[in-house]
């Protein structure tokens, strides 16, 4: 695709992700590129060539996905590719998405277009250190690039870790639209605890669903794991084998996850290493308390009143702290309020939606 030029186009942005399929990221793409609407052009790219969050773009945006050819391990073939890419849809802004996509950063060296390098999380592969060849590659390549992270974490190794100066590096956190999230939710005789989340390895849903046979021996609860995955056959596998089969329920695929938050009493999130996650946002603006391991910002994101329900990276710790919540409704409600209230000072949509745009015009 030859993206038209024209003095009185809108800017042009050209967005790389390592994958377009649903996912915190993807879907905040969707929601800043409603907001925008007709102010800026889109141009998708997926590295692997999946495009399912396509699906979530409203009608009528501007905003075209291109498929590409990439090379697993062909580095220097791919950055020519991409560069020869680039000088076709001349954007005015290359948009990056972690690491998956650093190649298409090397391919504007030397600079055709501004470019923001977005920096999520990790993978599992980072999960408990950074490896020395990633390290250095951010050090070298992002060294004149503006580079966004969204937790307070990840500024913090980009400016000590990657060594890039603070002053390209942008805190920018993430925000929702909270009006979806609002309202009365379902009520039950038995707890329901649950969790919101693509089924990947890092999510580490396993830990919750041991943490859940914990808190079955005690509690006459169910969980419910919405989203889908290449982990949701394991998953349901190990839910029978520790005798969970009638308790815990798969949704798969939602269209609209506000509704999974509906049905809650609590929210868990079990996994081995988040920054900023939209799910914890999504369940405090739907009024929940949160049983949470304790990765990236979580601690910091809750309501002072929900902290003590953030637990160290243990089966044990998470399932009581699952129960401590799961058995007393008073403290439910009063932990779900303070998130609520919290969610309304920091994380609306529209401050999220400034911060981005300032980002994309250079300012």
């Amino acid at each position: 695709m030859q993206a038209e030029r024209s003095v009185s186009r809108a800017p042009l942005l050209l967005h790389v992700f390592s994958t377009f399929a649903v996912g915190g990221p993807q879907m905040r793409f969707v929601a800043l590129a409603e907001a925008f609407g007709a102010h800026y052009g889109h141009v998708v790219i997926a590295m692997d060539g999946d495009y399912a969050c396509a699906s979530r773009l409203p009608p009528g945006l501007d905003v075209c996905c291109e498929q590409i050819e990439v090379v697993k391990g062909a580095t220097l073939a791919n950055v020519r590719r991409f560069r020869r890419r680039l000088r076709e849809i001349g954007p005015d802004v290359l948009v990056t998405y972690n690491w998956g996509a650093i190649e298409w950063a090397m391919a504007d060296i030397p600079r055709l277009a501004r470019h923001i390098q977005v920096e999520d999380g990790f993978g599992p592969e980072e999960r408990t250190r950074q490896l020395p060849r990633r390290v250095m590659t951010r050090r070298l390549v992002l060294a004149r690039s503006m580079v966004a992270v969204p937790s307070r974490t990840l500024w913090q190794i980009a400016t000590e870790v990657w060594r890039l100066d603070p002053h390209r590096v942008r805190y920018v956190p993430n925000g929702i639209d909270l009006a979806r999230f609002a309202g009365p939710r379902a009520t039950s005789v038995e707890p329901v605890i649950g969790t919101v989340a693509g089924l990947r390895a890092e999510k580490n849903v396993a830990r919750l669903v041991r943490s859940f046979r914990l808190v079955a021996d005690v509690l006459p609860a169910r969980l419910v794991i919405a989203g889908d995955g290449p982990q949701r056959a394991a998953l349901e596998r190990l839910a029978g084998e520790l005798g969970l089969a009638g308790r815990v329920h798969f949704t798969g695929h939602l269209d609209d996850p506000a509704v999974a938050y509906r049905g809650l009493d609590v929210f868990a999130l079990s996994s081995d290493t988040e920054q900023m996650p939209l799910s914890v946002i999504e369940a405090m603006a739907a009024g929940l308390p949160v049983a949470a391991t304790d990765v990236g910002d979580v601690a910091a994101m809750v309501a002072d009143e929900n902290r003590a329900f953030v637990t160290p990276l243990d089966d044990t710790a998470l399932a009581q702290a699952i129960v401590a919540l799961a058995r007393d409704r008073v403290l439910r409600e009063e932990v779900g309020a303070a998130n609520r209230a919290k969610a309304e000072a920091e994380f609306g949509q529209s401050a999220m939606v400034a911060a981005w745009e300032r980002l994309f015009d250079g300012a």
